[in-house]
């Protein structure tokens, strides 16, 4: 697979700065169960909704596998129909994602594509409204990112530009063609990181991104409030998605999370909770906030 495949797949908060073995990228649920020797918890057995997302329709970027389908899962079961995005190729983890929903009685629609183009997130965008009629919920949650343990030499333009449209272009894009559809009451959730404070070595150019993500969502948010959109973002630290085996070495998975006050990497169930609060009435007077979803370690943005 090329670097480009990477693609939409939520990446890793933490990454190590030693060179060794690491899985092909971009990775699959598949390649997590294997590292850690049990399945990732989404919420399959856990979550257990009470209706705070009842009938809102909710459309989720990098939502095939990770934090994407535990967001994708939980907000199912809190009664949102869910339109999922994820990068071409990814089509098996896509589908498991779409029966989660199905399963919780609500609608999935599946819209596979390459984010860094200007004319797919207009189609997501508009298969939204087309097959659901509106958007009350935006969770631009997809990212790519490469691994570059020798620096800022290392990162070629191409890898730059790869970044910054996945992980800038297309929430920027997102966010102005999904406006017109938003109205009072609705909801955008970035997922920022706590590289967006604390930059690891070999992630310069994606912590930068994490960082601009957490000033957008504040900006935009100064923006939107008279027209009562909320724009908040969630950060998360050290959680096992399908990039933590494909981008970390084999010997620093074992002590993955281990550095944080509790000792420990994150599930995508525990960072799944932040995202439905936040689209949910319950933070109706929040807005332009970066909740911190990192075992502990301080995010600062």
């Amino acid at each position: 697979m090329s670097e480009s495949d990477l693609g939409e797949k939520h990446g890793a908060h933490e990454q190590p700065d030693t060179e060794g073995e690491q899985l092909p990228p971009p990775g699959s649920e598949e390649s997590v169960t294997r590292e850690m020797g049990q399945e990732p918890d989404h919420g399959e057995r856990s979550y257990r909704g009470s209706d705070r997302l009842k009938d809102k329709v909710a459309v989720i970027t990098g939502g095939d596998s990770g934090i994407g389908r535990a967001v994708a899962l939980a907000f199912a079961r809190e009664g949102a129909d869910v339109v999922l995005a994820y990068l071409e190729g990814e089509d098996e983890d896509g589908r498991e994602t779409a029966r989660l929903v199905e399963e919780a009685g609500r609608r999935a629609v599946t819209v596979p594509g390459d984010l860094t183009s200007e004319e797919a997130c207009r189609e997501l965008v508009d298969t939204a409204v087309r097959e659901l009629g509106r958007i009350d919920v935006l969770v631009n949650n997809a990212a790519y990112q490469m691994s570059q343990p020798g620096g800022i030499a290392d990162i070629t333009t191409e890898q730059l530009d790869r970044v910054m449209k996945t992980n800038i272009y297309a929430m920027f894009w997102l966010c102005k063609m999904a406006l017109p559809h938003l109205g009072e009451g609705s909801s955008i959730i970035n997922t920022t990181s706590v590289q967006a404070s604390s930059p690891s070595v070999p992630l310069l150019d994606y912590a930068t991104t994490k960082a601009g993500i957490a000033n957008f969502t504040r900006g935009l948010a100064a923006q939107l409030g008279e027209q009562g959109i909320r724009v908040n973002a969630v950060a998360p630290g050290p959680i096992w998605t399908p990039l933590i085996p494909a981008t970390m070495p084999e010997e620093k998975v074992e002590t993955f999370g281990e550095d944080t006050p509790l000792q420990r990497a994150g599930q995508p169930a525990e960072v799944a909770p932040a995202f439905v609060f936040l689209a949910s009435a319950d933070a109706s007077y929040i807005t332009g906030e970066v909740i911190a979803v990192t075992g502990g370690k301080p995010v600062t943005v």
